[in-house]
């Protein structure tokens, strides 16, 4: 039955999300773009309500507005809270793209457009998943929609928004299409996100530039002093030597472990791919569990001294780098960060003065497998898949999702629908139309399945 819905309603579904996808909404031009954030938010409006949302409502925010849509079919009945974007990333550089990126068209199976993926085109899954449920009379549960115009920047507005509607936006559980599977044959649900801190590091050592024929051997030299510090960061089985950076990253479960086995990985081919000879990380992992299990520690960049043509024989006044942690759920980034800050300044020589600046951060995020709305999620990927999907911690981070959790106090099902080969961020960047349809499939059936629990 869905399918026959769909094969009879394709070209109006198209021709709907073709509509969101011509709406050049790029948060991150608003001189440029400012009047079509809000016209790709009325556009949301009507299809909402096309859709079957008792009402919608566009609502101010500091900054991008957000659309407000919601069906009640009773108030004492659960409540699903619906999340999207509407913003995109910029279409530069135009003339590597195939197509125009903000003309979609269909060709090789696939749409091409920027936003096909994300996060247009997956939730426009949602929202023609709800239509189905709604039209064929088998919503049993209330549904929430809230869709912002700034994910691409970092939603800046977001979290006072959610603070000053946390009764409207009210829910037992979020539901997301904004992240990727392993692959079409692999279907995977994302479990887990990274945290993030981020820090400047600046090391001054004498007040002013010096000669190093007068000096050298005599007086520190900034650069040096800070490469030994990010050295000890790390020990020789790639652990971080912070103190108690660990004490609240939890072990791997071994389910959840047994199914990062089950994932296709060829080391050789990865190494391949980057131009490395050996790959490096914390000892008693695979590389897979690193990237998403683990937390880690990286210099993002460092500079100081003489950079220009030929030589100049100079002992620097200070020495600069970025690091950042990537940080697992339960690790807090304001703590992590007053370590950080702690370990570099208890460190440092007394030769050289330490200053260290947080710049960002973010909170990790991990979803129960064991969860009843991550089981109905993952009995709807069953039905539409024909395959159980393995649940995946990824490396990123998307700060909302724990946001939602400290705000809103509820979990969120990442049931996203992306594939590496979208392209997302990048020109070219499509979406797959089997991927979409079963999308919509996967999801309708997690209503159903959603009821049952």
């Amino acid at each position: 039955m869905i399918k026959e819905y769909i094969k009879e309603n394709e070209g109006r579904i198209l021709e709907e999300l073709f509509s969101l996808i011509r709406i050049p909404s790029v948060s991150a031009q608003p001189e440029k773009h400012g009047k079509d954030m809000l016209r790709c938010a009325e556009r949301w409006k009507e299809l909402l309500l096309m859709a079957g949302v008792d009402k919608a409502e566009i609502m101010p925010t500091e900054g991008n507005p957000v659309v407000y849509g919601e069906k009640i079919v009773d108030t004492a009945a659960k409540t699903i809270l619906i999340y999207g974007h509407y913003d995109v990333m910029p279409a530069e550089p135009f003339d590597l793209w195939k197509s125009e990126p903000f003309e979609p068209i269909v060709r090789n199976g696939h749409i091409w457009a920027r936003g096909a993926d994300d996060d247009k085109g997956q939730s426009f899954i949602q929202a023609k998943a709800f239509e189905y449920v709604v039209k064929n009379n088998l919503l049993k549960h209330n549904i929430k929609f809230i869709l912002e115009g700034e994910e691409e920047i970092g939603s800046p507005s977001l979290s006072n928004f959610c603070t000053k509607h946390k009764e409207l936006l009210k829910s037992d559980i979020i539901l997301v299409s904004d992240t990727s599977m392993l692959s079409a044959d692999l279907p995977s649900l994302t479990t887990g996100l990274r945290g993030l801190a981020y820090w400047q590091i600046e090391v001054t050592g004498p007040n002013h530039d010096l000669h190093s024929g007068h000096f050298g051997g005599a007086v520190a030299n900034p650069i040096y002093e800070l490469c030994k510090m990010i050295t000890n960061s790390l020990d020789a089985d790639g652990k971080i030597t912070f103190s108690g950076f660990y004490n609240d990253v939890e072990d791997i479960p071994e389910e959840e472990r047994k199914m990062v086995a089950q994932i296709p990985f060829n080391e050789e081919k990865y190494k391949q791919a980057l131009d490395v000879e050996e790959l490096f990380g914390e000892k008693g992992y695979s590389t897979i569990e690193r990237n998403g299990f683990r937390p880690s520690f990286d210099v993002c960049g460092i500079w100081g001294g003489y950079q220009g043509e030929g030589s100049k024989t100079v002992i620097p006044s200070k020495a600069y780098a970025k690091i950042s942690c990537r940080l697992v759920p339960h690790q807090d980034h304001e703590k992590i960060g007053q370590l950080v800050v702690d370990y570099f300044q208890k460190i440092a020589p007394k030769s050289v003065k330490v200053n260290i600046q947080s710049l960002h951060g973010g909170q990790g995020y991990v979803c129960p497998i064991d969860l009843p709305a991550y089981k109905a999620a993952e009995r709807g990927f069953e039905a539409a898949f024909g395959k159980r999907p393995l649940a995946v911690r990824r490396g990123g981070s998307i700060p909302i999702i724990s946001t939602f959790e400290k705000i809103l106090g509820v979990k969120t099902i990442l049931m996203g629908f992306g594939l590496e080969s979208n392209a997302i961020h990048s020109p070219n960047e499509n979406m797959p139309l089997e991927i979409f349809w079963k999308g919509i499939e996967a999801v309708i059936n997690f209503h159903a399945e959603f009821d049952k629990v």
